[in-house]
């Protein structure tokens, strides 16, 4: 088995998930007003245009999956991919993020495809390569904590800093976002090629091609992978609704539009502080325990949001803090579980497919997304909330969304994972298999 990696190695191998953030909730937070005020194209057609473009990057996810497990170019499997996708990746964010004033809707339809794509070929092979560093199984935890535990400091400086120069005015948003872009830009190429450089490509092990109906059959009886998938999108949909009206409900239901962003701060802050926390605490339950544990405290804390009213700041400020710090556990143990149901495939087909089942988990996170939008604007919708609107009209619909239907569908996701039969036992027993 290869040697751990160590602490330095494992910032190494997360550092390039800073830049990556910027291109995840802070592009998708700045682009529609952006490219609708700044730049001056109809909003309308903003949304259509940025709509196109995930629709594409929802497809683009199994095909570069598939690529990223057959393909080998220089450097290695995962790391030779993520390294070639990260420079075009890196100019595509700058060229959204830092366009000219007279950009067109083709403009941002190019670019905002480039990016996607990029996106995609980076992501997938990155989140395999850490998959593959290592066949231990809280090993695997602390390589995803790494990762995922700079995802969220990177998007606590892509929020933070554009709003900090802009309500300071050090610069207006335009300048802002070029700076967001020119980091982007420089980061993202120099960190990939540096964790290509020093950190290794996994363990070669013998293994054969398959046709796609036999690959097809081996992931539907994956059992784990499909019990996994579905508790990873009942929980991915639940915290997706109050992250997509988290602005509605802090400005709506508690009339405090100016706590938004310190708000949102404090929950991503206690998101990285329960990380280490989480991790060690699965180190001594289990994974999927203690995931199913902290997907227990975050329920009990959401049940309290309906008694909150205008004015309850110090309650959801708590609130935003314990749910905050269970949000660590969301981030980190499903993706460490994830290579180990990926253990499964490999031990029955014989075959290193990564790539192929972490392209399937970011189709499901944007289904997820893509659910909790669709489900939550159309409600309000009909229970007659106006988005600029100032009265009550709606806000029972929008508590309800915010805070009631996220419990019920965590405790669903619980149930399908608290009895999860993949522990470290089992585990082990693959990784035995695997190496014959």
């Amino acid at each position: 088995m290869a040697k751990p990696l160590g602490v330095a190695a494992l910032l190494v191998y997360g550092s390039p998930a800073l830049p990556l953030a910027v291109l995840t909730l802070p592009l998708y937070v700045y682009l529609p007003t952006f490219y609708a005020e700044t730049i001056g194209l109809p909003l309308a057609l903003v949304g259509n245009l940025l709509l196109a473009i995930r629709l594409v990057d929802a497809v683009s996810d199994p095909v570069f999956g598939l690529l990223a497990d057959r393909l080998t170019p220089p450097g290695g499997r995962r790391r030779g991919w993520f390294a070639l996708a990260s420079l075009p990746t890196a100019l595509a964010a700058f060229m959204l993020l830092a366009p000219p004033l007279d950009a067109d809707p083709a403009y941002l339809l190019a670019w905002g495809l480039a990016l996607s794509l990029g996106y995609t070929a980076s992501i997938i092979p990155y989140a395999a390569w850490g998959a593959e560093l290592s066949g231990d199984y809280h090993a695997r935890s602390r390589i995803a904590a790494a990762r995922e535990g700079l995802v969220v400091a990177g998007t606590l400086i892509a929020i933070a800093v554009p709003a900090v120069l802009t309500a300071q005015g050090v610069a207006d948003q335009r300048e802002a976002l070029k700076l967001l872009g020119w980091f982007v830009l420089i980061s993202l190429p120099c960190l990939a090629l540096l964790a290509a450089g020093i950190i290794p490509e996994p363990r070669p092990i013998p293994e054969r091609r398959m046709g796609f109906k036999e690959g097809l059959s081996h992931i539907s009886a994956n059992r784990p992978f499909l019990r996994l998938l579905i508790a990873f999108v009942l929980n991915g949909f639940a915290n997706g609704l109050p992250a997509t009206l988290f602005l509605f409900f802090v400005a709506r239901a508690l009339e405090a539009p100016d706590m938004q962003g310190p708000f949102l701060f404090i929950y991503f802050l206690c998101g990285i502080a329960g990380v280490p926390v989480w991790v060690a605490i699965a180190g001594k339950f289990g994974k999927h325990r203690t995931w199913s544990v902290a997907m227990v405290g975050a329920c009990v804390v959401f049940a309290c949001v309906p008694l909150l009213g205008p004015g309850d700041l110090a309650g959801f400020g708590i609130i935003c803090v314990l749910t905050g710090f269970a949000l660590g556990a969301d981030l980190v143990l499903p993706a460490s579980i994830q290579a180990d149901v990926i253990d499964v495939d490999t031990a029955s087909s014989g075959a290193r497919r990564a790539g192929l089942y972490f392209a399937l988990w970011g189709l499901a996170t944007k289904l997820s997304l893509a659910l909790a939008v669709g489900l939550a604007f159309s409600l309000l919708e009909i229970a007659g909330f106006e988005a600029q609107g100032s009265g009550r009209t709606g806000v029972a619909m929008l508590v309800a969304l915010y805070a009631i239907l996220p419990v019920a569908l965590k405790f669903a996701a619980i149930a399908l994972m608290w009895s999860f039969p993949l522990d470290k036992s089992a585990q082990e027993d693959l990784q035995r298999r695997i190496a014959g």
